[in-house]
């Protein structure tokens, strides 16, 4: 389903060799869960759920928006507190505006790319967490750094996410990603979700966290859209930055 968006149950039935009433109940299941869609003979992937992007292609997306997103996202940081952030593009703006800004705090992340970022600033005690390595992201997964994240008590969290539903809350494309995520989330006292406008209304593969558990999500989405509506339903924040001037967007470019 995730190369092709759908999947007929009497394909996959054969494929893993259960009964089409098997699959029928797990669809159902995945269903409520907001993953996909019944259709006549078979369900679609909702949100467009896909394989995860490179960090590079990532990156390179919405690069304007998100250090808009992340000047933003740094307002809400006071001085001198702990903050664990996220591995993920989204995430490494944030550390960018905060070494723009020599913002002194503790930082806590699964993230060599956010750890390098901040790694010349003298007021700013980075720590990074154990695990294993992903290649490419560059940001470390596994009990290692779950259990790591568990030992600090942080002020805030700020998460980047792959996708955010009025339904399904807020999901990333990786499974062990989304479990150093939640370890974060229950470390920390506040959660700040960053998510550019094409993050609103998808659903990728792993749930993380429903709406109602988030502080804030700060986002350069229109203040109208059913998933800030939403959010806002379950108590969310919700912090919508300007959008930015074609200037800014060359300079991004």
């Amino acid at each position: 389903m995730l190369d092709n968006g759908e999947i007929d149950f009497a394909t996959l039935a054969a494929e893993l060799g259960v009964s089409e009433m098997t699959i029928r109940r797990d669809v159902e299941a995945l269903e409520l869960k907001g993953v996909l869609r019944r259709v006549m003979g078979g369900a679609i992937s909702v949100g467009s759920a896909a394989a995860e992007p490179s960090f590079d292609a990532r990156a390179a997306l919405a690069a304007t928006e998100k250090a808009h997103i992340a000047s933003a996202v740094v307002d809400l940081l006071q001085p001198s507190e702990t903050v664990i952030i996220d591995s993920g593009s989204s995430a490494l703006a944030v550390a960018r505006e905060i070494r723009a800004r020599h913002l002194p705090l503790t930082v806590v992340t699964p993230s060599l790319l956010v750890a390098t970022e901040l790694s010349s600033e003298s007021d700013t005690d980075v720590y990074v967490t154990g695990g294993q390595l992903r290649p490419g992201e560059l940001s470390l997964i596994g009990p290692g750094a779950q259990e790591s994240l568990e030992r600090f008590n942080a002020s805030t969290f700020v998460m980047g996410v792959a996708g955010v539903d009025g339904t399904a809350g807020v999901t990333d494309y990786h499974y062990a990603e989304a479990h150093v995520k939640r370890a974060a989330a229950r470390s920390a006292q506040r959660i700040i979700v960053v998510a550019d406008s094409s993050k609103l209304g998808k659903v990728q593969l792993v749930s993380i966290a429903d709406l109602s558990e988030l502080d804030t999500l700060v986002t350069d989405g229109e203040p109208n859209h059913p998933t800030l509506r939403s959010a806002r339903a379950a108590g969310v924040s919700v912090v919508c930055v300007q959008p930015p001037t074609a200037t800014e967007k060359e300079q991004h470019a």
